[in-house]
């Protein structure tokens, strides 16, 4: 029979779970997790207290009511909740339950029943008595406050980042090139602006949840929503004093989780009620505990000093970052190098210096954690919205001025860590991002009548696909006993294909249905380490280990084909899904060879391969929407929003093109409806979607999504990131619109009706 050839890559392959998914077959957490005790956890009021006094007695008499455990039963040893590779840059600065709190919201008691209604009647009857201390709720007044938000001594930082907890940092740095000062102060042109992006929430479907348990070893067994097995089970392993080895972590399908899972919100509880009690425990968030004690965007204000010449040639640029980490440090001194690290170097072509400075401070408010974008949200937001401003000021179209000073391939990006950029198509990302929307039709303002009027703005964006020389990415290949093959990975899909995505690569090298290609992961116990799925890694760094991992099987295929035909493995070629012996017509199927792996057999049709890269290859993307504003009301509406992306070459362009949708949804959510607020006590107020307002199909107007494809040399079959960089340029490019509509710059996110309305000059208001 002649083989089928199968061409796996650049393909848009139908998702693996779609049909599960689709007929609500059993895939996640609650689904697949029986009986086990209800957690419940009792939260502060205050955002800063110290418990004097905790009575449980008249709860723990509720029928039904396990246990209830307080902070005086928990190990006293600090850790980090962020998911990163060890040693975690976040500072160790949590215990299971404190007797300080430090934020309303933060845990008091945790209640095990066999009931949800028992554990809430019992939460009702626990008495506390607090002494209340005053709060730090602004982050501008932290930084050497009177008011310090960890006063412990045994705080302790993995890595060194320039934190001191007596001055409430978490981390600072200032870098830089050249002689910034001196350049921006012989520059004909200077804008000095600060922009502050609020704190928002991921607002998955899937709130946090996790099952424990103990296996059949005595084990415990985690079965949790998260993006980072192998991450979890070392959190667990400090927070509860027990190895390693003795924990088994494993993630079903993930109800969405946009980085917030990158941080083991939630697995520590019930994890320590199995330990305690010896049964299985199961907790799973309410929306409002999602809201107001999740791990949301970090809050960050960004000035901007810009310096160019009248002509528009940027020369100068100087960011400083101050980010809000809120009451714990997880993913504080690493997001606020991206406000920098992935804004500045976007306008590499003409720049001659730059410093980047930042402070990361504790406050009493809910700790923010990783979110899609991971701090280059906020720098790009700030960073192309002054070079808007600054296009405006001088008179000269936004998208002739970026392409006057924008990166283009083969560049050396100073402020990227050095970085060459081999695979860019920032300028033809432009050119076609130009002619798709129609930019010079839409950007001019265009009275509609009734107080309405069009136009439009522009943004582009840079990312990262990994963190270079530390993200590790892993899969194993092997032959099934039927000639199809199993994939087992570490990185977890979170509803973004990767599953999908990664099979279709082992499809690709060894020529055969991506329905030939079983996928299983993420469990610690099965799979190969893997970093997890966050910093837009995933298709990158594993999936350059599945192309290794392919190589590898191709090379034991043919030893085993070669004991078959009585020739040496130097004689055997892997071609077209079989294995032919070279210059002759003699070939083995797949099928014959899993046979023979069975039958007096010495070589496993096995491999796993692992990968790092040294570089992190950006991805790039151009922004454009169009709006029509209400000036009688302020009123938003988005009518249009075109995108180009370069990702390299895509596996999957439907998937691709998916993701790239949803983070221009989320990202026209931040800037004009989503806000994380504070009433003067430090307790959060949007509680529930009633009055946290996320974008629905009706506010995001026409999209389209298109690729201008690069080559990246050091990715599989070329491919680069996509997940995080679609986030990234709606704020601007609406700012930018926004502006254009009104004469007012907006520099605060979110840009709601009320603020348009109020900041409009009375003659058009």
């Amino acid at each position: 029979m002649e083989h089928r050839k199968y061409n796996a890559i650049n393909q848009s392959v139908r998702k693996k779970d779609s049909r599960q998914l689709l007929l609500g077959k059993p895939v996640y957490v609650d689904d697949l997790t029986g009986d086990a005790l209800v957690v419940k956890l009792l939260r502060s009021p205050h955002a800063n207290a110290v418990i004097d006094e905790i009575n449980t007695s008249a709860a723990k008499k509720v029928p039904g009511v396990v246990n209830i455990y307080t902070w005086e039963d928990v190990p006293q040893q600090r850790f980090a909740i962020a998911g990163q590779t060890y040693p975690e840059p976040s500072p160790y600065d949590r215990l299971i339950m404190d007797r300080h709190v430090r934020f309303s919201g933060d845990v008091v008691a945790i209640i095990a029943a066999e009931d949800e209604k028992s554990a809430l009647k019992a939460m009702k009857l626990i008495k506390v008595k607090y002494k209340v201390l005053d709060a730090v709720l602004d982050f501008h007044k932290a930084k050497d406050s009177g008011i310090l938000v960890h006063p412990e001594e045994d705080w302790f930082p993995p890595v060194e980042v320039g934190g001191d907890p007596k001055r409430n940092l978490v981390a600072s740095e200032t870098g830089g090139d050249g002689d910034v000062d001196a350049v921006i102060q012989d520059c004909e042109e200077v804008l000095d602006h600060t922009y502050h992006m609020k704190s928002f929430n991921q607002a998955m479907m899937e709130t946090f949840r996790t099952y424990t348990g103990f296996d059949r070893y005595g084990r415990l067994h985690v079965i949790s929503s998260t993006q980072i097995v192998f991450h979890v089970r070392r959190i667990l392993s400090r927070a509860l004093g027990i190895p390693k080895s003795r924990i088994r972590v494993e993630k079903p399908r993930i109800g969405g989780g946009f980085g917030a899972k990158q941080t083991a919100v939630s697995e520590v509880y019930p994890a320590f009620v199995t330990l305690k009690t010896g049964r299985p425990a199961k907790l799973v968030f309410t929306r409002k505990e999602s809201q107001i004690a999740g791990s949301p965007r970090h809050e960050m204000e960004v000035r901007v000093r810009l310096g160019a010449d009248r002509d528009g040639h940027i020369r100068g640029l100087d960011l400083y970052t101050l980010s809000n980490t809120g009451a714990y440090g997880e993913h504080g001194p690493t997001t606020v190098g991206l406000s920098g690290h992935k804004s500045i170097p976007l306008y590499t072509g003409g720049l001659e210096a730059f410093r980047f400075g930042f402070d990361v401070v504790y406050t009493n408010t809910m700790a923010a954690g990783a979110y899609r974008g991971y701090g280059a949200t906020q720098g790009i937001f700030a960073l192309e919205t002054s070079v808007n401003e600054l296009a405006e000021k001088l008179g000269i179209d936004p998208t002739v001025l970026r392409e006057k000073n924008m990166l283009r391939e083969g560049m050396k990006m100073p402020a990227y860590y050095g970085e060459t950029a081999n695979a860019c198509a920032l300028d033809r990302c432009m050119e076609k991002c130009r002619e798709l929307f129609g930019w010079e039709e839409k950007y001019p303002v265009r009275e509609m009548g009734n107080g309405k009027v069009r136009t439009a703005g522009v943004a582009m964006a840079m990312q990262g696909s990994c963190i270079s020389n530390v993200d590790v990415g892993s899969a194993t290949v092997k032959l099934a006993d039927d000639g199809t093959f199993n994939l087992i990975i570490g990185a977890a899909d979170m509803g973004t294909g990767c599953d999908t995505i990664l099979a279709q690569m082992v499809a690709e090298c060894m020529d055969c249905s991506v329905d030939d290609v079983a996928v299983f992961g993420a469990d610690t116990d099965a799979s190969p380490y893997d970093s997890g799925s966050y910093a837009s890694s995933t298709t990158y760094i594993t999936g350059k280990a599945v192309e290794l991992a392919c190589t590898q099987l191709k090379t034991k295929l043919c030893a085993i084909a070669a004991g078959m035909l009585g020739c040496s493995p130097q004689e055997m070629i892997f071609e077209e899904g079989r294995v032919r012996r070279i210059d002759t017509d003699q070939s083995v199927s797949l099928a014959e060879i899993s046979v023979k792996e069975q039958v007096a057999n010495d070589i496993a049709a096995v491999a796993t391969a692992s990968h790092s890269s040294p570089v992190s290859p950006p991805p790039y993307m151009v922004g454009m929407v169009e709006i029509e504003l209400d000036r009688y009301t302020g009123e938003v509406r988005i009518l249009n929003y075109t995108a180009v992306v370069d990702c390299g070459i895509a596996i999957n362009p439907a998937l691709a093109r998916i993701q790239a949708e949803g983070g221009i949804v989320q990202g026209i959510g931040h800037t004009l409806f989503e806000n994380v607020t504070y009433d003067r006590n430090g307790r959060p107020i949007e509680s529930s979607f009633m009055q946290y307002k996320i974008p629905t199909r009706l506010d995001m107007g026409h999209l389209q999504v298109e690729f201008e494809n690069s080559y990246e040399p050091t990715g599989p079959f070329g491919a680069k990131s996509i997940g995080e960089i679609v986030i990234n340029t709606p704020a601007p490019a609406i700012a930018h619109a926004i502006y254009r509509a009104t004469g007012v710059w907006h520099r605060e996110l979110p840009i709601t009706p009320e603020k348009i309305l109020m900041s409009m000059p009375e003659k058009d208001a």
